[in-house]
């Protein structure tokens, strides 16, 4: 049997974990990524999440999971059996996300980013505003567990956890949103259907259903647009890079200085024939 690679203080050396892609600095480059590591490190948990930093880049997770209400992940440290790493934040009720649904179904350009795969910027204010707030507000919001020997909350092992989680937030902001218990494709589907005024609207916030929620009034912008007819397009299409148009072929080759050959000659004033075949050249 091979002696394990030990680095650091005695931690087993693992290949083929998942290693952050930031290599040194900050991890995370979305606002909301951002947002979720500002929120953990406001509580002041010191070195133990320098450290988790450390093991984050140096590959020592060795699986991620985002389900409704848990992360769970496995972590290589000092001992042959990985720990086991476990992240609970409470999914919000189905009540909240009606109200956050509805609100984000009335803002036209929060609608097109998430419909486009993003994040809109106030989505945070959307939700507070529905009192269910998105990222942990409180230290206890956050039910942490490890199954390392490290009486610390959070150990390096959760701190790792917490960083790689943030990476994978920035690949996919939906997974924020799984967390707190809806899915992408539930979530788009409610938002499409208040945007039309579809049977769906009606359907509760979830596969079990719930009250009727009524879009609210549309303010602002969304106000002064409320009667304009909508133009037949995806809306997810605004935020992506336009569609490249091919060149047209031309229908007929003709000289650069064909229009030029159809003027008669510029008076003397203007330079005469020797201004005509100076153009000429500019022409061609």
């Amino acid at each position: 049997m091979t002696a394990p690679d030990y680095w650091g203080s005695r931690t087993i050396r693992v290949e083929g974990g998942i290693r952050a892609r930031s290599t040194r600095g900050e991890i995370g480059s979305t606002w909301w990524s951002k947002r979720f590591l500002a929120v953990l490190e406001s509580f002041a948990l010191g070195t133990r999440l320098t450290r988790g930093r450390n093991y984050a880049r140096a590959g020592q997770v060795l699986s991620l999971d985002v389900e409704p209400g848990t992360v769970t992940a496995a972590v290589q440290g000092s001992r042959p059996q990985p720990y086991a790493v476990r992240v609970g934040l409470a999914e919000l009720t189905p009540d909240a996300w009606d109200r956050v649904e509805a609100a984000l179904a009335g803002e036209a350009l929060g609608a097109a980013k998430l419909l486009a795969g993003e994040l809109p910027p106030d989505v945070e204010r959307v939700f507070a505003a529905a009192d269910a707030p998105l990222f942990p507000a409180r230290f206890t919001d956050l039910a942490m567990r490890c199954s390392c020997p490290d009486a610390a909350v959070p150990c390096k092992h959760l701190a790792a956890t917490f960083y790689l989680l943030a990476e994978r937030f920035d690949a996919d902001p939906f997974l924020i949103l799984r967390w707190r218990g809806r899915s992408r494709d539930d979530l788009l589907a409610r938002l499409r259907a208040l945007r039309a005024g579809g049977e769906g609207a009606e359907g509760g916030s979830g596969p079990e259903g719930g009250a009727v929620v009524e879009a609210p009034e549309p303010t602002g912008t969304a106000r002064a647009l409320d009667g304009l007819t909508e133009p037949d397009v995806e809306p997810e299409r605004f935020w992506l890079p336009p569609v490249p148009v091919t060149e047209p072929e031309p229908a007929l080759a003709t000289d650069r200085d064909l229009l030029l050959r159809q003027l008669p000659t510029p008076p003397p004033a203007l330079g005469g024939a020797d201004l005509q075949r100076l153009l000429r050249d500019w022409y061609r």
